[in-house]
């Protein structure tokens, strides 16, 4: 079926299903999702991540469609419509998964039952990274980030005002932040 005559077909369909028949509605996201499917899929993709999350992208997308139907000129070419909503879903989840990569648990077990990541080994690296930073930096970021402790809290035992402890704790995890990226890098 050639994409002009598809999209005249699902614009009778939304047309319908518009107008209250839900038999046409389901007929035309029935239609859909298959080729949504194949959109999200390919989209997940080219951004180099794995196909697993194109049902979700789909359910999104026909979610979308339905609660925004009424917003389609029944006049207008219906594909540009559709597919402006498919692309908005595919980056709203491209934008939710972000970089993230998933590495299975097992990959990592030897590591994790060798014992070289004791609390004392924590403790030792967060004392080490801490350690860089200015004492005030130091003292508001061990308060609020380790200890964990609220700005109010850490203000009335540092005796500090609440945006002194503000901008100690910027300035402190902004530090921590580039030192972790220049050694990254």
């Amino acid at each position: 079926m050639r994409v002009d005559v598809r999209e005249k077909e699902w614009a009778v369909l939304m047309r319908a299903g518009n107008a209250g028949d839900a038999g046409s509605y389901q007929q035309l996201l029935r239609q859909l999702s298959p080729v949504l499917r194949a959109l999200a899929r390919r989209g997940l993709v080219r951004a180099g991540m794995a196909d697993a999350d194109a049902e979700d992208v789909v359910q999104e997308t026909l979610l979308a469609i339905h609660l925004k139907r009424q917003t389609w000129d029944a006049d207008a070419p219906i594909g540009p419509w559709l597919f402006a909503i498919a692309r908005h879903k595919l980056i709203d989840a491209l934008r939710r998964r972000g970089r993230r990569i998933d590495l299975p648990i097992d990959d990592f077990a030897e590591i994790l039952s060798s014992g070289e990541n004791e609390p004392s080994s924590v403790a030792a690296d967060v004392n080490r990274h801490l350690g860089c930073l200015p004492a005030g930096q130091r003292s508001v970021v061990q308060v609020i980030a380790v200890d964990g402790a609220s700005i109010d809290e850490a203000a009335s035992r540092l005796s500090l005002s609440k945006g002194a402890v503000r901008v100690a704790l910027h300035r402190g995890l902004a530090a921590l932040a580039a030192k972790f990226r220049e050694t990254e890098a």
